[in-house]
């Protein structure tokens, strides 16, 4: 009889040691596909916040491409509304930029400005503010450089 009762205690302890294992392993299985879920939502914003940056950093040098154009579009602008000492008018862009080369490693502060209404850039070697410090200084670039020299004002 004690054999008996022992069978039973062994039989209805048996499922209550295997639920309390599997509920154990279920659970831990739960927390592995949790925390496999997660590890993936943050390789998700990790890689979100990397295009981001790149994003941001694509943006801030195309920012600086186009203020560095408006700049020198300003600059252009400036220089062409002053009063120029012309040595050169050339169609062919290279022969433009080989002569205001020339003329920089002279050390003069040549640049090129289109002509308005023709296909013409012209070199110029000096700018200046005023007409009659423009003049003044075409004389004496004339005497001393290059005789062919002309004052440009674009309106």
């Amino acid at each position: 009889m004690r054999f008996l009762g022992l069978f039973f205690v062994i039989l209805m302890l048996a499922p209550m040691s295997s639920c309390k294992f599997l509920r154990e392993k279920k659970i831990i299985g739960r927390k592995k596909t949790e925390l496999a879920e997660l590890q993936a939502q943050q390789k998700m914003i990790r890689t979100a916040d990397s295009l981001k940056k790149v994003q941001e950093q694509l943006q801030a040098v195309e920012n600086a491409r186009l203020d560095s154009i408006r700049l020198a579009e300003e600059q252009r602008l400036a220089l062409a509304s002053r009063y120029n000492i012309i040595v050169g008018a050339f169609i062919t862009p290279e022969y433009a930029r080989a002569w205001a080369d020339e003329f920089r490693s002279r050390g003069y502060d040549a640049t090129i400005i289109p002509m308005e209404g023709g296909r013409f850039e012209l070199v110029s070697a000096e700018s200046h503010e005023s007409a009659g410090r423009a003049i003044r200084r075409l004389n004496q670039f004339q005497d001393t450089v290059q005789i062919d020299a002309w004052i440009y004002k674009k309106n």
